[in-house]
């Protein structure tokens, strides 16, 4: 009877996880978008967002495959934050995959926010963590805003956006279509501020702006209804970019060129594969991408926590580095929990080789 109860409790919430689908004003928002046609967002570039009948046996492996590859050999080094960069510099840290918070000039955003031990709407199943969240999220400081980049289950969680909502009182920024989650969740109507590409918008003094990635959404079987965004983090004098989950395409160059230069970018470059080639950067674009966008100091994220893909889980991060030297980038490569001051990094001393 126990494990039932249990079983129960785990699968209540699933039909909540799903979230809720865009009405009235909003629905008309993002029926009005350049990027919603036929039906459904679109990326600005033909992409392939569905691994297809040949890659079936890909799939198998995925789900069923010998997974010890995939997982670090020892624990992965957690460090507890400390205090954070100077008032007025920029700093970094990064809770691990795509979570980080980004200290501005004084201002604290929060990005993609996820503290489930799983990223799927069941606590059952799904990819599991394979660190834990270095610090409990009530124990965040006060932050100034939250920046979701998509739907996705490892970008979005539901216990986090809930726990936010209790904890927290900043806004928070999505993409269009993707506040009638946050809504389902009980996010107040006052804290939801949605977004095309390219619209800005002013919080805490910073300019907040979603910008164009090569991606997909969903979170059900209802695909592309909610738009995916890479965000420009600007305050007076200091720049930042997050990619969010994006294919390489030319929109960096073009990003770049007119928010750019950036102080830093955090740069995704895990979970790819020859049988999605479209929708998420291998190591090497992830650098050609941070030269795209005229970035100084690079950042990797999307790595290392969830185990997404077939590739060893330490493999994206040595693909960087090799890369990142041989183009003569700049590059940090945190713990989870460590703070990166972006005009003082810590060098890069592959931590992750001694956990393998």
């Amino acid at each position: 009877m126990a494990a039932l109860g249990v079983a129960a409790w785990a699968v209540r919430d699933v039909p909540a996880a799903f979230g809720g689908r865009a009405t009235g004003t909003r629905a008309g928002r993002v029926a009005r978008s350049p990027q919603f046609r036929g039906g459904a967002f679109r990326n600005p570039v033909g992409t392939r967002t569905v691994v297809g009948a040949d890659d079936r046996s890909l799939l198998r492996e995925l789900l069923f495959g010998d997974r010890r590859r995939r997982r670090p050999g020892t624990a992965v080094p957690v460090r507890r934050p400390a205090t954070g960069p100077r008032p007025e510099g920029l700093g970094i840290l990064w809770y691990g995959h795509a979570s980080a918070l980004i200290e501005i000039e004084g201002r604290r955003v929060l990005v993609d926010p996820v503290w489930s031990d799983r990223c799927s709407p069941s606590r059952l199943v799904g990819p599991r963590r394979l660190h834990p969240p270095p610090v409990p999220l009530d124990e965040l400081p006060p932050v100034d805003a939250i920046l979701i980049s998509h739907d996705h289950y490892d970008h979005l969680d539901m216990a986090t956006v809930r726990g936010l909502t209790r904890g927290q009182s900043a806004p928070f920024l999505v993409p269009l279509g993707v506040g009638a989650h946050l809504e389902r969740w009980d996010v107040p109507a006052d804290r939801i501020i949605e977004l095309d590409w390219d619209e800005t918008m002013p919080v805490a003094g910073l300019e907040l702006t979603p910008t164009a990635a090569r991606h997909f959404s969903g979170r059900g079987l209802r695909r592309d209804r909610t738009l995916w965004a890479s965000w420009v983090i600007a305050g007076r004098h200091r720049r930042v970019f997050y990619t969010g989950d994006s294919g390489y395409f030319d929109g960096y160059a073009e990003i770049g060129a007119t928010h750019g230069p950036f102080d830093a970018t955090l740069m995704q470059i895990g979970a790819y594969d020859a049988a999605w080639p479209d929708i998420h950067m291998f190591p090497e674009e992830a650098v050609a991408a941070h030269l795209d966008l005229r970035g100084d100091l690079l950042i990797p994220v999307h790595w290392g926590t969830f185990n997404l893909a077939l590739h060893p889980w330490d493999e994206p991060v040595n693909r960087l580095w090799r890369e990142a030297k041989a183009r003569d980038v700049r590059l940090a490569v945190p713990r989870p929990g460590e703070w990166v001051d972006a005009d003082d990094p810590p060098a890069v001393d592959g931590w992750w080789q001694t956990v393998a």
